[in-house]
């Protein structure tokens, strides 16, 4: 760099810093863009491969069959890299819209678990939704969640080998978020049981190759890669989790994973049950009694 190159002010720098932003803005909307002139093809794809899947144009051999079902699993995969992207880019642009309303969220992780069960089965991998008690409904945003399960579910799927074990499952959970005092919060925990829960925890466990510790927290940066291989050999866009930390976070929450090398990995995430509790910006937005 030349001498005469270096800026000689901050508001050389600060408009130096704009333009980079400008740039930035306008490739991820060109991403966007891209990724949304795939939706219509995909939805086609989608829509014949059911229609042949379900036997209505005639009886299928098991080959054509298993080419429909690899057709299907491709379709999935590359259904969820758009969503990434388009959730990625509302994000990054400050346009990401949150629709809060009263949802049933066994429901909800019971539709998205219904959608990957296929690719798991594909792969041999053995994949439990547990549903271990009710729930009472409680703000959030369906369609937002299900990615963020989503997202989780596919890292799952692409690090468990065959023959693996992958778990979703959703609890109440009390999180002590640390806002009281130290007083206050030693009298919660005398109080123990008493204390009612304040949030569900979702988690997606698997029995994979695990997580280093000291990449537990880089995993969720943007355009991150995992240093192990994928399982299946694919190489992933770095955004799955940074987009699944970024979505929770929207709704007032928090995602970690628990993980040892060797022995598998626990990603969680915390979604508030008191909408007014994550200060949620929305569409539309409904607090239970």
């Amino acid at each position: 760099m030349q001498l005469e190159d270096v800026p000689a002010s901050h508001e050389e720098l600060a408009q130096l810093y704009r333009q980079l932003q400008a740039e930035f803005q306008r490739r991820t909307v060109g991403i966007a863009s891209a990724a949304h002139e795939l939706r219509t093809p995909l939805a086609i794809l989608n829509g014949y491969s059911d229609l042949l899947l379900g036997g209505k144009l005639g009886p299928l051999n098991d080959a054509q069959r298993d080419v429909l079902l690899e057709m299907k699993a491709t379709r999935t995969r590359l259904q969820h890299f758009v969503d990434d992207f388009l959730n990625y880019s509302a994000i990054a642009t400050g346009n990401l819209k949150l629709r809060i309303q009263l949802n049933d969220i066994q429901a909800c992780l019971a539709e998205i678990a219904d959608v990957w069960l296929p690719p798991f089965q594909q792969k041999l991998v053995v994949f439990y939704h547990l549903e271990s008690q009710p729930i009472e409904r409680f703000p959030f945003d369906f369609n937002k969640v299900q990615h963020i399960v989503s997202n989780l579910l596919h890292n799952a799927l692409k690090f468990t080998p065959a023959k693996g074990t992958v778990w979703l499952a959703a609890e109440p959970y009390n999180w002590e978020r640390r806002v009281a005092s130290k007083a206050i919060g030693n009298q919660e925990r005398r109080r123990g049981r008493a204390i009612a829960a304040n949030s569900i925890r979702v988690t997606v466990s698997d029995t994979g190759p695990g997580v280093p510790p000291e990449s537990q927290l880089e995993i969720f940066e943007d355009f991150h890669r995992a240093s192990q291989p994928a399982d299946d050999g694919s190489p992933g866009t770095g955004l799955g989790l940074a987009v699944a930390r970024s979505l929770v976070q929207a709704h007032g929450g928090k995602i970690w994973v628990e993980s040892e090398p060797g022995m598998g990995s626990k990603f969680s995430f915390l979604l508030p049950l008191r909408a007014e509790m994550a200060n949620i910006e929305s569409e539309t937005e409904t607090t239970p009694e």
